[in-house]
């Protein structure tokens, strides 16, 4: 296919999707304009996980391989200058997900004008890979175990890495995360009478002290994670024993053991805190997406369809990707495609209200997906 007339149709695609960011499962303009492009290359796609969609095409043999985009935006008031503005306020797509929506069109567009591929393969158009994780109601729908996926391979675009270059890694790449949320009731009093009090500031502060324990004495040194508390909010007046307060925190780790270690070490602190303090604590433990693990046999096979120059070996990152969910049930490969441009301001994180990105990159990721397929 020619290179130019691509990046036209992705270009397009990206720029309309990126004018009209929705959030989670709800995606109604999101999902219809994808159905659209798709009906247009005479695809017929199937409904799955409320808003997404699923192609499946025939190869020589029933076993799958699947190439996954996730479609939702997030809630950021976009700040860029360009002329295809978010035009709904306050929703963006801040995370490249119009991009790799775009970049999987794209690659269906490409294989209308290639051979029959030996692997059937399966395009998956996700959403809610932001909250809550609409890659589990994939799995829980059967789709893919009907289709007889056995590997499934997905893009990142990311700016922390130079523009066109892939970033991979071998098993853990991101992390197991949850939250946590801890409800303190004393019992107000006047600051000058304290002993009538309960003071859940002070029962705050001692949980707030002791979550540092946690990771630095229950998880052994070279198994990284996280146990971190962000928000601390109580107290109503300055010169009254606070009634009340709430900490609201994150749990991340690359390994199973370690996050239940430190689910159980929090449990046990606000345990012995309440006890201290004779305060009311409530302990929310939330769990979100298992760890991202790449198949080594995976990695290996993809590092080896590039140049040595055209990919990096990266570290893991405590990130977290609902793309784990189907890691569980098979191989699969999570890769970063760098998107970084200092040149052209293209520097922006992830979640930023000016990220932004140069779309001739997402023709590396449809070249990758080929030689993924077809190598």
């Amino acid at each position: 296919m020619d290179q130019n007339e691509l990046l036209i149709f992705v270009k397009k695609i990206r720029r309309n999707l990126h004018e009209i960011p929705e959030l989670g499962f709800d995606l109604p303009k999101t999902s219809r304009y994808v159905k659209e492009v798709l009906v247009s290359l005479s695809y017929d796609p199937i409904p799955v996980a409320q808003t997404g969609w699923v192609v499946h095409i025939e190869g020589e043999v029933e076993e799958a391989v699947a190439f996954r985009a996730d479609m939702d935006g997030l809630p950021v008031h976009e700040e860029t200058n360009v002329d295809y503005l978010s035009k709904h306020p306050g929703r963006m797509h801040a995370c490249g997900h119009d991009g790799h929506m775009a970049m999987l069109l794209g690659f269906a567009k490409l294989l209308k004008e290639k051979e029959k591929p030996y692997y059937s393969v399966v395009l998956l158009f996700q959403p809610a890979e932001e909250g809550p994780g609409g890659a589990k109601v994939v799995l829980e729908e059967g789709i893919l175990q009907r289709l007889k996926v056995k590997r499934i391979y997905g893009f990142h675009l990311y700016p922390g890495l130079s523009e066109g270059i892939f970033g991979l890694c071998s098993g853990p790449f991101m992390a197991r995360n949850g939250e946590f949320d801890v409800e303190i009731l004393g019992k107000s009093a006047h600051a000058g009478l304290p002993q009538e009090g309960l003071d859940a500031l002070v029962a705050g502060s001692a949980i707030l002290n002791g979550v540092s324990e946690i990771r630095t004495k229950r998880i052994a040194p070279l198994s990284p994670g996280i146990i971190h508390i962000g928000k601390f909010t109580g107290g109503t007046a300055r010169n009254i024993v606070a009634g009340s307060a709430l900490l609201e925190g994150t749990i991340r780790a690359f390994d199973k053991g370690a996050y239940e270690e430190m689910k159980q070490g929090i449990r046990r602190l606000v345990d012995g805190i309440a006890y201290i303090s004779s305060c009311k604590i409530t302990l929310t433990i939330r769990d979100f997406y298992p760890e991202v693990r790449n198949s080594p046999r995976l990695v290996k096979e993809v590092c080896k369809l590039l140049k040595e120059e055209e990919y990096s070996i990266l570290s893991p990152l405590l990130l977290a990707e609902d793309f784990s969910f189907y890691q569980e049930e098979m191989d699969g490969v999570f890769m970063f495609l760098g998107t970084g441009n200092d040149a052209l301001g293209y520097s922006h994180s992830l979640h930023h209200e000016s990220f932004n990105f140069r779309e001739e990159v997402l023709l590396k990721g449809i070249a990758l997906y080929e030689k993924i397929l077809f190598r």
